[in-house]
Parts: structure tokens; C-alpha cells; sequence
């Protein structure tokens, strides 16, 4: 399932990332995503780390787009 290879690649790179998945057809996501790895960083910064953490999976068959909206815990 999609979802858990998403989840489980973000939570590699951000272990305390609360993640909100969302998907109307599968190869399409929306992901809100909570960390507080993501202090101090730009949301390009933030964005970065998510998108490299997903690498080969993105803009493939599997994820064809993901829209993201991050924020800092805590």
C-alpha cells in the first residue's frame, strides 16, 4: 500500500513526524505533515527534506504528485 511506503519514508528522515495522508485516486497525495525536525529550517528546507526522503517513488507510477504543507512542533 502507497500509503504506508509514504509514511514509512518520511518517518526514516522526521521519527516524530505526525502525518496526515490523503489520496483520491492513489497516485495522487496531500500530506500534512508535524515535526519538530523541521525547526529552524525554511519551508523550502522543509519541503526538501520530505521530497529527498521520498526520492525515487516521487513522480513515478507509484506517486504521481503530492502537495505538502509542513509545520514545526512543539
Amino acid at each position: 500500500m502507497q500509503e504506508e511506503l509514504i509514511t514509512s519514508r518520511i518517518k526514516a528522515v522526521l521519527p516524530d513526524a505526525e502525518i496526515t495522508l490523503t489520496t483520491f485516486d492513489g497516485v495522487h497525495y496531500s500530506a500534512h505533515i508535524r515535526s519538530a525536525g523541521f525547526a529552524g529550517k525554511s519551508r523550502l528546507e522543509q519541503h526538501r527534506t520530505v521530497m529527498n526522503a521520498l526520492g525515487d517513488i516521487l513522480g513515478s507510477n507509484e506517486i504521481h504528485a503530492l502537495a505538502l504543507k509542513t509545520e514545526v512542533a512543539g
